[in-house]
């Protein structure tokens, strides 16, 4: 959502910025709305307190016995019209408010300055690059033909769910799940995340409130009761703040949850329809921080971090890029991505992305702090980021780590988590 004081004040300047998003000039629109909202609350603000000095003075006349005159009876009937009338106002009102919030509902939030102009991913900016790349001596493979021989099943998956699901045995399963539970240690342990257990469905005001809805309702999954599927533990862990007033002294606050994501990946038809690039169903550690405004743009460089930190320990190369304004998510005001070097693919590819949300979440939600000393409230800021995709990061292992023979050594990292093994599908 974004703030009417600021597009008032400066309707020029938000044409301009919504522009960087692709969105044609409507600040016009949006301030006539506003405009007769105002007016129409103005004018039920003065019915009713005509219809209160009315009905005073009907109370007067009734106290001195004149109930039956002239005058009372045109204040009786001015009070029914009156009555009559703000009915009509409410009504009115509600209409106008609720197209006003529609459109402002639907729009992205804006850019930071510093992102580039650009359409699409060709445009994004590399910042930095890490890691060295492994050499072999042989053609490196892709993950789901080196899978195939250490448990990873697309064909059963198939045949029980359909496309973009995958059946995980054995071996291969439990690097998985060693995968997951080592980042999320990291996220934890070391970096002061508050581990999350969150509810994996949710309703609509959730989803509103991080923005996936209304404009992104055929990405998720929808219950028959009305629930959503969380697409990433990012709608769960930032609405615990929805409505709150947060104490200044507690923020930061982060949250961290390992858990199943559901996305229909719709639009996504013909990419990536092998492996585990892009499913429907996946594990993905999430990162979440709530903040003051002033202190955002650190924590959004401490979350990038977060996430590197992950890509150090497993012995990946990797590089950091910055999203341009056509390739950054609506809710996100800047975005990092963090892709990981695949050797299969010889390429890289996303395997994590860091958004500074700004007020934008906060405003759906209705989340704030009272900065301390004073009594007014302010929207904090939010983040997410992932630490890593669980999947996406055991396609890292297995492309990085495979050996002439079929197997895969496992990083030193990951042992202690794998019972001590070095390998495996030896």
């Amino acid at each position: 959502m974004h703030d009417l004081k600021q597009l008032r004040e400066n309707p020029a300047a938000f044409d301009a910025a919504m522009a960087r998003r692709g969105v044609e000039p409507m600040a016009a629109e949006l301030l006539s709305l506003d405009e007769t909202r105002r007016l129409l609350v103005t004018e039920l603000q003065k019915s009713q307190a005509r219809r209160n000095e009315a009905s005073r003075a009907i109370g007067a006349a009734k106290a001195q016995g004149d109930s039956d005159s002239d005058g009372a009876a045109q204040l009786m009937a001015e009070v029914a019209g009156l009555k009559t009338r703000m009915t009509e106002l409410e009504a009115e009102t509600q209409a106008v408010s609720s197209e006003l919030d529609i459109r402002l509902a639907g729009l992205p939030n804006r850019l930071h300055d510093d992102v580039p102009d650009g359409a699409d991913e060709s445009d994004n900016v590399i910042i930095s690059e890490h890691g060295k790349r492994p050499e072999f001596a042989f053609e490196p493979r892709e993950h789901d033909a080196i899978g195939e021989t250490i448990g990873l099943d697309f064909e059963s998956a198939a045949k029980i769910s359909g496309a973009r699901f995958a059946v995980m045995r054995g071996q291969v399963a439990r690097l998985h799940r060693a995968l997951g539970q080592f980042m999320l240690d990291i996220q934890v342990s070391e970096h002061g995340f508050v581990e999350i257990a969150p509810p994996l469905l949710v309703r609509d005001e959730a989803v509103f409130g991080t923005g996936q809805l209304p404009k992104f309702a055929d990405d998720l999954f929808q219950t028959t009761d009305g629930r959503w599927l969380i697409p990433t533990a990012e709608v769960s862990l930032t609405n615990l703040v929805r409505g709150e007033i947060i104490d200044t002294g507690s923020l930061p606050l982060r949250f961290a949850a390992l858990t199943p994501c559901f996305r229909s990946e719709a639009g996504s038809a013909g990419r990536d329809t092998k492996g585990l690039i892009r499913q429907h169903q996946f594990d993905k550690v999430e990162m979440v921080a709530i903040t003051a405004p002033e202190d955002a743009a650190a924590e959004h460089e401490r979350m990038t971090r977060c996430a590197e930190t992950v890509l150090e320990r497993l012995g990946l190369a990797w590089r950091r890029v910055l999203l341009c304004a056509g390739d950054t998510g609506a809710t996100s005001a800047k975005t990092f991505d963090l892709e990981v070097w695949l050797p299969g693919q010889q390429r890289y590819r996303e395997i994590s992305s860091i958004s500074h949300c700004t007020d934008y979440q906060a405003r759906r939600m209705n989340a704030r702090f009272r900065p301390e000393g004073e009594k007014a409230t302010r929207f904090v800021h939010t983040l997410n980021g992932s630490g890593l995709a669980v999947g996406r990061s055991l396609v890292a292992v297995l492309e990085n780590y495979q050996q002439a023979d079929g197997s895969v050594r496992i990083p030193e990292a990951l042992r202690a988590y794998m019972g001590g093994l070095e390998r495996i599908g030896d």
